[in-house]
């Protein structure tokens, strides 16, 4: 079996493929997946790996080379680099040196919060948690602490969280 034959073959299939993968990921189109696919099956083809292998075999093969591929191409993430917006943009030093000096108003709000969530402890046992979430501690190493089952500083928790929502809405 010659390579145009093998991919006339399995074309329709292939661009179905393609359509699938293509309305999750938008970067790409269909026509460029199925050309990489194309290009995938032909170096296989060339390496004799598709020799006695079914349709759905070289089919699921192409179909997860794609996701690799849109995988190993997606940006997940976007990065700035400060440096290089100093660079391009003139006055941009100016409005970022606010980031090097500590703001005042965040250590007061701060301070407004942590007496706010102290005023929401009505009992002895919700300070001591609240104490002791503020220090890093985990629920179970808590109910360690205390001598109470985790499950326990789970609800005292959640209805802390509720008497701050509250005191929030009003």
């Amino acid at each position: 079996m010659s390579y145009p034959d093998l991919l006339k073959r399995l074309s329709p299939r292939l661009k179905g493929i393609t359509y699938k993968l293509n309305g999750k990921f938008t970067f790409f189109n269909e026509e460029d997946l199925f050309q990489e696919a194309a290009v995938r099956l032909w170096q296989e083809f060339e390496l004799g790996r598709l020799a006695g292998k079914t349709d759905s075999y070289i089919l699921q093969g192409c179909y997860f080379h794609l996701k690799n591929y849109i995988r190993k191409k997606y940006d997940k993430k976007n990065t700035l680099s400060l440096e290089a917006l100093l660079t391009e943009e003139p006055g941009a030093e100016d409005r970022l040196s606010c980031l090097s000096s500590p703001e005042p108003f965040e250590s007061l709000h701060a301070g407004v919060v942590e007496k706010e969530m102290r005023s929401a402890c009505r009992d002895k046992r919700e300070h001591e948690i609240f104490h002791l979430s503020l220090r890093g501690f985990t629920v179970r190493e808590i109910a360690a602490e205390l001598g109470v089952s985790h499950v326990l500083v789970v609800r005292l928790r959640k209805r802390m969280r509720a008497k701050l929502l509250s005191l929030a809405a009003e």
